[in-house]
This record gives structure tokens, sequence and C-alpha cells, in this order.
């Protein structure tokens, strides 16, 4: 198994782990608003994380802290309107829409790295963004506000994407895993009062959501990512996170007991081949 065959499979992984928070995010804004729920989310795992990288922390320069303290604003940005447009969509579509994250991606990586994606990677994106179109779509649910938030949150994980590519080979892996959090946790904390009015009520399914979205979906995932990323690119990256919706939507249909029509379950065949294209890029598209 090469490098990067292992570096995708633990990517798969993270996408595994993310599809799940699409259902546990939308019941446990039931207990507490969005940016609490960010807030609370973030806090424990910075917790968690920080005796494990306290040595690290003091050894952080100058340039580190810069780069992690963007990195953490566009993932706290990402997940804003992400978390808040999901009290205004279901799960499952939440989750098609963010995919679109894998159309976006090549773009920001042409414009911040000027490396412009290769034939099979370009083909896997048109077939990943026309299966997307049949997710995103179905009939009747139309185009509603969360839709448009989810649409920024799509942009805002692919920039992340592209600029965590750019910075990680860089940096330490704990440095730039403790800066995305803490500043995430920092800037949901100090916008609680600005940008919404903010309720938490304290129930067991909220304690589980909670544990499963600071130790897994963020901690772990985050970790994993921000190792990982670096042995592939992004516009691949972004190829595997397409799955997350296919995945998402079964978590949605299980815990939540929203139901796919036909052109959804056609459109995740798409993205299967889109996906399976992209990643065999390298011996289809193999020059002689």
């Amino acid at each position: 198994m090469t490098k990067r065959t292992r570096s995708e499979l633990i990517l798969g992984l993270c996408t595994l782990i993310w599809a799940a928070t699409f259902p546990v995010v939308k019941q446990g804004l039931r207990d507490a608003s969005p940016i609490v729920f960010i807030s609370l989310r973030f806090w424990i795992a910075l917790i968690i994380l920080f005796p494990f990288c306290r040595s690290e922390i003091l050894r952080m320069s100058g340039l580190t802290a810069k780069r992690g303290a963007i990195l953490g604003t566009i993932l706290f940005a990402g997940f804003l309107t992400q978390t808040v447009g999901l009290q205004f969509t279901t799960a499952s579509k939440s989750a098609f829409i963010t995919g679109l994250l894998v159309v976006f991606t090549p773009i920001f990586q042409l414009i911040l790295e000027g490396k412009p994606p290769k034939s099979g990677n370009i083909i896997g994106v048109v077939l990943v963004s026309g299966g997307l179109f049949l997710l995103t779509a179905p009939q009747g649910a139309g185009f509603t506000v969360g839709d448009a938030l989810t649409v920024g949150a799509a942009l805002f994980y692919a920039l992340y994407l592209v600029y965590l590519d750019i910075i990680t080979r860089a940096h330490s892996i704990l440095q730039l895993t403790f800066l995305q959090i803490g500043v995430t946790a920092l800037l949901a904390s100090s916008s609680l009062k600005f940008l919404e009015k903010p309720y938490l009520h304290w129930t067991p399914s909220l304690f589980l959501a909670l544990g499963y979205l600071s130790v897994l979906a963020t901690l772990l995932a985050l970790y994993l990512i921000t190792k990982y990323q670096r042995d592939t690119t992004p516009t691949r990256s972004a190829v595997i996170f397409s799955l997350e919706p296919l995945f998402a939507a079964l978590f949605s249909y299980l815990l939540l007991d929203e139901q796919l029509g036909k052109m959804s379950l056609a459109g995740g065949g798409i993205i299967l081949t889109g996906l399976l294209v992209s990643e065999l890029s390298d011996v289809l598209f193999k020059k002689p």
C-alpha cells in the first residue's frame, strides 16, 4: 500500500465520522443554539487536547500562530454557516450541498497554488457535480435560506483544504490542530452576543451529541486531516469527502427517518463513479 493510498483511506474514515455529524447536529440544535453548540463542541475538544500538546505550544513560532489563526478562522466560518444552515434545511440535504466543495476546491487550488487539476480529477469533479445536482434538488424541496448558507460552508471548506495543503508541511501537526480548534472556540464564544440569541438546555441527547462531536468529529478528525492531507492533493481529498452525503443520507434515514427519492439515489451512483474516476486518474489517464 502506497503512502498516498493509506492517507486517502484515513481521509475516507474521517468522511464517515463527519457524515454522522449531520443528523447528530440536527438533533443537538433542539437543545442549543448554533453558536452555543459550536462553542461547546470546540472548547471540550480543546480541553482534551491541551495536555497532549502543552510543550508544543510553548515552542510555537509567530508564523505558525499566524497561519494557524487564519486556518482556524476559515474553519469557524465553515462551521458557522453550515450549523446555522442546518436549522433551515434537512440533514441529508445539508450534507449533499456541503459536497459541492469538490467543485470549489480545484478552483481555489488553481488560484492560490497555481496547480491545475489533472484530467481524471476534472472528469471526477464534473461527474460528482452532476450527482450532487440530483441529490440536492429532490422534487418539491426547493432552495432555502439554509441551502444558501450551506453553499457558503462548502466554499469555506474548499478554501480550508487548499490553505491546509499550503501550510501543513512547514508546521507541527499538533500545533496546527490546537490552533484550529482554539481559534474556532474563541471566535464562537466571542460572537455569541452579536450573532444570535443563545439558548441551552442540558439533556442526555445533548451530552451524547457533544461527546461524539468533540472527541471523534473534531479532535480526532481534524488531527488526522491535518496530518494526512499533505500526502495527497486538495482536489483528490475533496472528491473523497464527496462520499459524505451518501453516508450522511444513510445516517439521516436511520436516525431521523429522512427519505431519499429515486433521483437522489441516482445522484449517489454518479458520485461514486466520479470518485472512482478521480481516484484512478493516474492509471486511467497515464501517458504512454
